[in-house]
């Protein structure tokens, strides 16, 4: 019998751990051994008034941007509470397809996409997203996260503002389980697939502005070129995975460890 791709390989996955599940499964069918190690924590707001009020003004902007499915599965519920219906006027953006897909599900019919890479700058490049002036857009988001989409809107002359209805918190107070795991011979490598992740990764294991052995010897699969540049600068081992999603990120873990 042939032996499996990823056998005898550790595999660590810092998603939240409610969407690693279908990546653990994959890595296991595979041979390989998965660790969940989440680096990011998905929570609901201690208070929701800031976000019903957003809610309400609604009625008065031309686009939502979701930027992720937690801003879909957190803000979407509410909005459809507050309104009991998808306000006519609005016209629904995402920077991904699994985003897309899950407002769908919440009953929006039309998302505006990328179609090559999923971020928001290719968002921004897509012609609609061009010709914003004086165009009202509401950005479904956690609390905090990168600027680039509403700073580059505001620019094309948009109105921008944020309707937060998560928050991120790193659970983790420190990399002691993958560093005993590296020492056993039980870890190879460790799938990022945020930024956010990829910062508490490698705050957990720098101390006195030196990398910890164990991140050294490992591989880094990450799902975008942004998220390597930090790890790459510091000369740690990174793997790119060539599209989004779970299978794709599988594929990335095997050329990386078993290429043969």
């Amino acid at each position: 019998m042939r032996e499996l791709p990823l056998s005898k390989f550790g595999i660590a996955i810092t998603r939240p751990a409610d969407q690693a599940q279908k990546l653990s499964k994959l890595i296991t069918e595979n041979g390989g051994t998965p660790v969940l190690f989440p680096l990011i924590e998905i929570t609901p707001l201690e208070d929701y008034g800031v976000f019903e009020q957003k809610l309400s003004e609604l009625t008065e902007y031309d686009w939502a941007i979701f930027i992720s499915s937690n801003a879909v599965q957190h803000g979407m519920p509410r909005l459809l509470k507050h309104f009991g219906h998808i306000p006519e006027n609005l016209k629904f953006a995402t920077i991904g397809p699994v985003t897309a897909s899950e407002l769908t599900k919440f009953g929006v019919k039309d998302v505006l996409t990328p179609q090559d890479r999923f971020d928001s700058e290719s968002l921004l490049r897509l012609s609609t997203m061009q010709s914003v002036k004086n165009q009202r857009i509401m950005i479904f988001r956690g609390v905090g996260g990168r600027e680039i989409l509403a700073d580059t809107l505001k620019a094309r002359g948009a109105l921008v503002d944020f309707a937060e209805c998560y928050q991120r918190i790193n659970p983790q107070m420190d990399t002691n389980l993958l560093t005993t795991l590296w020492q056993n011979k039980q870890l190879h490598a460790v799938v990022v697939t945020s930024s956010e992740a990829m910062r508490h990764l490698l705050d957990l294991s720098t101390s006195n502005q030196q990398v910890a052995d164990w991140i050294k010897h490992v591989i880094l699969c990450v799902n975008h070129a942004r998220i390597a540049e930090t790890p790459v600068a510091l000369g740690l081992k990174v793997a790119i995975a060539h599209a989004p999603g779970d299978e794709a990120m599988l594929q990335c873990v095997i050329n990386a460890l078993a290429p043969n």
